[in-house]
């Protein structure tokens, strides 16, 4: 590949102001890329993943991608591999309508979790977003306790959350306050806007929290109404959903993959599968500040390196029995905690194995070259 002249720095600079800063290329992401990028490749955003090619966008019109195989073979980990949202450095050919992606550029945040069934590994969800909506409808999906773990998750990231009630149709005022006052009773700040996509009740305040040139996930399980709330952000029925099952009120899968989607106002907005398994780990940040009042308490123990199970003078274990920390809360931290410490260990053993396992195959390798 021909290096772009000197010359052509400063136009490039002026074409990723006018250009990309639109999709959401900030001050942040300039002060770490590297001059020298420019000189070399495009910078695009990831605006869809598919099994093996991606979609981009430099902002004009979005572009199929591959990866060079220098990242597919040097990748020891799913977080080696673009995101949706992840800004690149791409390569475009054929006259702007095939492009090579060579390397992801540093990440402001990434939401992640672990790989669902028993493989030890992360499951990449989205990069670069700058606040998180947390649905959850007021059926029989509300539920405080698996609103924490999606608190951990974005809490981990320093992603900004914000609650959003679904279905608020489904109850009176009294019983929406109620819920809301269940959340805000052990999270006090967190920002809960209840809203109904049959009615358009709250739609409209929904609207208004969106910024231009911010990123927005849209998480929570099939059914809570995430399809149908990006919609009617957009404006019109460009994205499939499906009922939820009458029996159980289950739902059912309707998005397939993560894609970014810009909205009229400039704000953008990434839509994700449900999640029926939202296991976490490597996130100790994020359940401290998901739960902040057990933290504090903490830091009051008889003992610095307190477990908070069984020790003498604990003053986690007094809150709980003296009804200041709520018993399921405790159990649900005491859980996340384990699951958390327990699976660091699981990974950094598999890691270890997996650098053997090169470490092995690069022995081998150079021993025929040496035979040769």
């Amino acid at each position: 590949m021909h290096n772009k002249p000197d010359s052509c720095l400063e136009e490039n600079v002026n074409m990723i102001s006018d250009g990309i800063e639109k999709l959401g290329f900030g001050k942040w992401f300039r002060e770490k890329l590297d001059p020298a990028d420019l000189n070399r490749f495009d910078i695009a955003r990831v605006v869809a993943v598919h099994k093996d090619s991606y979609t981009i966008n430099k902002g004009e019109n979005d572009v199929l991608a591959e990866l060079i195989g220098k990242m597919v073979f040097g990748a020891v980990s799913p977080i080696d591999f673009p995101a949706v949202g992840d800004w690149v450095c791409a390569a475009f050919h054929d006259k702007n309508t095939f492009s090579i992606i060579h390397r992801v550029l540093p990440r402001k945040s990434l939401l992640k979790r672990k790989t669902p069934g028993k493989k030890i590994d992360f499951q990449l969800i989205a990069a670069n977003i700058d606040v998180a909506f947390i649905v959850q409808s007021l059926d029989s999906d509300f539920n405080i306790r698996r609103l924490e773990r999606y608190l951990v998750m974005v809490e981990e990231s320093n992603i900004k959350p914000i609650v959003l009630l679904s279905k608020s149709d489904l109850l009176d005022t009294e019983g929406i306050a109620q819920k809301v006052s269940e959340i805000h009773k052990i999270m006090p700040s967190l920002h809960v806007l209840p809203f109904s996509n049959e009615t358009d009740s709250g739609l409209m305040k929904v609207k208004d929290l969106l910024v231009p040139r911010q990123t927005y996930s849209l998480l929570g399980s099939s059914g809570v109404g995430k399809t149908t709330l990006l919609n009617n952000l957009i404006g019109a029925s460009l994205f499939k959903t499906k009922a939820v099952r009458e029996k159980d009120s289950k739902g059912r899968h309707t998005t397939t993959q993560r894609q970014l989607i810009t909205i009229d106002n400039g704000a953008m907005l990434i839509d994700t599968p449900g999640m029926r398994e939202l296991g976490n780990f490597s996130v100790e940040s994020g359940i401290e500040k998901t739960f902040t009042e057990i933290k504090a308490l903490s830091e009051l123990c008889q003992f610095n390196d307190c477990t908070h199970i069984n020790e003498k003078g604990c003053a986690v274990l007094t809150a709980v029995a003296n009804g200041q920390v709520s018993e399921d809360r405790y159990q649900n931290y005491i859980k996340m905690k384990k699951e958390s410490n327990y699976l660091d260990l699981s990974y950094l053993e598999k890691r270890q194995k997996d650098k053997q396992f090169a470490k092995m195959i690069k022995t081998v390798v150079k021993h025929k070259k040496n035979r040769r």
